[in-house]
């Protein structure tokens, strides 16, 4: 008779697969099912946290940003918020806007980038080339607002960097109107294809009771049945004024994972049209820092829609204190908490980020399924490796 250990079998994983994201499962297999998966983090350390306590705090804000390359606005925002708490400012009310705008603009490219990865993971080459093609509209309006790709470095303390530019609003709703239009075929692609439903439907399931205790987030907490979003439960920037719905399915598999991200780029693309709708005239720099930039520079600026950073940022210093700060990114809650002693680094600088609290979906999901199953869950995770080994 041959003993349970010795019908187990050691499959690794990654990391050097591209689909594995330079992450490496360790899964123990019996036959073709999963007895045990376990994620092995540590293969593309970014060190953001070690790293800031030598950087200026304006230098950190790149930082941050890195190990989320598709979810950059998310960390950015998260850690200025922050560093405003310290500071006691609070940015002017067009700038609030402008971070909103480009938190949603940054939610759709995040979610299509996500949904391409998984289309690939599960035999969809079409759905890959779809979503990152559908990605470059999104990722052009951000670019056109910030002045780069991925990594905008766009929000500073006390507002943002760069006015609306002349003539964004219109391009932003040609834009909209085509991915409304674009919905459809995906949903009669792939989404409501029958071997994708196969894949995905009643595979992963993730209940509503784990998915709490295990401190889940993001669309992947929402799947199972949660109405939990920081943007409602602690609203910041422009949410307060604006009306959406908080996104949720009850089925908590593979396939409402999915769905959750796919109307949620539905409400994004209406949170959008608000911000264009209602954004107030104003400053987008807060006062004291403003008024530290000369007149006539100050006024050519402005007519270039642009902020010129005072020199007060390259010498930042911040009060002694703590604050803690939270956002609902693409892939979940962003959480940083900064420990001041008033010098010009941080004396400690702490990121939760999405990815690293649901990395322990890896190990949950996966026990008794088919080795097959593997990616179809962790395509549906959104889970992105840099961003749990930060």
């Amino acid at each position: 008779m041959i003993s349970s250990g010795e019908r187990e079998l050691e499959l690794l994983i990654g990391p050097q697969h591209p689909a594995s994201g330079h992450m490496r499962l360790v899964a123990k297999v019996d036959g073709d099912v999963v007895v045990e998966l376990r994620p092995n983090i540590g293969y593309v350390h970014r060190s953001v946290e070690k790293l800031a306590e030598v950087k200026k705090y304006l230098q950190i804000i790149p930082l941050v940003e890195r190990p989320s390359l598709a979810d950059t606005t998310a960390n950015n925002l998260a850690y200025v918020m922050a560093l405003e708490k310290l500071l006691g400012i609070e940015p002017p009310e067009r700038a609030k806007y402008l971070r909103t705008l480009l938190a949603e603009i940054n939610r759709i490219h995040s979610h299509l980038y996500g949904l391409g990865i998984h289309g690939v993971m599960i035999g969809s080459s079409t759905a890959y080339m779809w979503c990152f093609g559908d990605r470059e509209p999104f990722l052009e309006l951000a670019q056109e607002l910030t002045g780069a790709r991925l990594t905008y470095s766009y929000i500073i303390p006390g507002g943002v960097r760069r006015d609306l530019p002349a003539g964004l609003g219109e391009r932003a709703e040609r834009v909209l109107r085509y991915m409304e239009n674009r919905m459809r075929d995906y949903f009669n692609l792939y989404f409501n294809n029958p071997v994708v439903r196969a894949r995905l439907e009643g595979v992963g399931v993730l209940s509503r009771h784990d998915a709490i205790n295990l401190g889940i987030t993001g669309p992947n907490l929402r799947a199972s049945g949660v109405a939990y979003d920081v943007r409602r439960a602690e609203p910041y920037a422009a949410y307060p004024e604006l009306e959406f719905d908080i996104v949720t399915e009850e089925a908590g598999d593979s396939f409402a994972r999915v769905m959750v991200r796919v109307r949620e780029i539905v409400e994004s693309m209406r949170i959008i049209r608000q911000v264009i709708r209602k954004i107030p005239e104003g400053p987008i720099l807060h006062e004291s820092y403003e008024k530290l930039i000369p007149p006539k520079l100050r006024e050519s600026m402005k007519q270039r829609g642009m902020v010129k950073f005072p020199s007060v940022f390259a010498n930042l210093r911040v009060p002694p204190g703590e604050a803690i700060s939270r956002v609902e990114g693409g892939r979940g809650e962003v959480v940083f908490h900064i420990v001041s002693d008033g010098k010009l680094s941080p004396y400690r600088m702490r990121m939760v980020t999405p990815s690293f609290r649901n990395v322990i979906l890896f190990e949950h999901l996966t026990r008794g399924v088919r080795v097959a199953d593997i990616p179809a869950i962790y395509g549906s995770l959104d889970y992105f490796p840099p961003e749990a080994d930060r």
